[in-house]
């Protein structure tokens, strides 16, 4: 099904047709819950063993994600997909690899009661809360102080505004024509002429739609991605098209962290996802486009990463 439509999709928009858009600075929140959300955001009392927090697969000082091929968990499990980065997740249009979640509310409770990754109930971590100073600072927001609906919709809160502004290319975009040398701007030419901006497009260069990986040559996969929410056979392999904003940081590629770098990310994804070639040079161009995709933290993470 899904496969059908992005062929429609190739079939019935033309390259020229799709553009990309820059981010928005404009993300509504409610600044108290902004600042519970940060602070559970890095606390460890979410998890079961109190040493692992939010933070820890998902590092704001540097990526959102991490560096390695696979976050490890509680008691040093090892999970099987590659950390997304939570950087401009607001702008995705499901969450996790599977888009199981709908938005980042239903996503924030998944990792603290995933058995490989906080390992905690949530009855656990209620406890816990309400018999810290989270107990105060839950009510002076929340009538009903300390539930999981509350704790959900403060991370989700704070992670509305983990949005990275100002990258050249969305500089570019708005109209400074400096912002980008000629290498990036043949790179971003080649991104469109190469297809590449069929799957990866709109506010976040990607997230807001599926696709099979492996639609020119079957590729192999232990994970099979949206089947396991769906259980239809048709739904093997399908998985959320990543965002490429900040992509030059996110190392390593893929939804099992497979590609090491980003000319090994598109090899692959020419072979298997565009069935068309890119030569060297082409290679370095487009590599140096998604480059000019890296922005800036935001302010409240750096004010953060400068107490330290």
């Amino acid at each position: 099904m899904y496969r059908a439509l992005i062929f429609v999709i190739f079939l019935s928009i033309s390259i020229v047709a799709i553009e990309l858009v820059p981010l928005n600075a404009k993300v509504e929140v409610d600044s108290r819950k902004v600042e519970l959300g940060k602070m559970l955001f890095y606390d460890t009392i979410l998890s079961k063993n109190k040493k692992l927090s939010c933070n820890s697969c998902h590092d704001l000082s540097y990526n959102g994600a991490q560096k390695s091929k696979y976050s490890t968990g509680i008691d040093g499990q090892v999970g099987s997909f590659n950390s997304p980065t939570v950087y401009n997740a607001v702008y995705n249009f499901r969450q996790f690899w599977d888009g199981r979640s709908k938005n980042l509310k239903t996503q924030a409770l998944g990792p603290i009661t995933n058995p490989i990754e906080m390992g905690n109930t949530i009855e656990q971590v209620l406890i816990d809360l309400k018999a810290s100073r989270y107990n105060k600072l839950f009510y002076a927001i929340y009538s009903d102080g300390v539930t999981d609906d509350n704790l959900a919709d403060a991370i989700a809160e704070f992670e509305k505004t983990l949005v990275t502004l100002n990258s050249p290319f969305d500089r570019y975009l708005r109209g400074e024509s400096g912002a980008l040398d000629k290498k990036a701007i043949s790179g971003y030419n080649l991104f469109k002429k190469k297809g590449c901006i069929y799957c990866h497009n709109g506010i976040n260069v990607g997230g807001n739609l599926y696709n099979k990986f492996g639609v020119y040559e079957s590729i192999d996969s232990k994970e099979l991605g949206r089947y396991n929410v769906t259980q239809k056979e048709e739904d093997k392999y399908i998985f959320k098209v990543p965002s490429l904003r900040n992509v030059a940081l996110t190392a390593p590629y893929m939804h099992d962290g497979r590609s090491k770098t980003l000319k090994e990310a598109i090899n692959l994804m020419s072979k298997y996802q565009l069935g068309r070639p890119i030569d060297d040079d082409e290679m370095d161009d487009i590599i140096h486009f998604l480059k000019s995709l890296t922005g800036e933290l935001p302010k409240s993470i750096k004010d953060i990463n400068e107490t330290k």
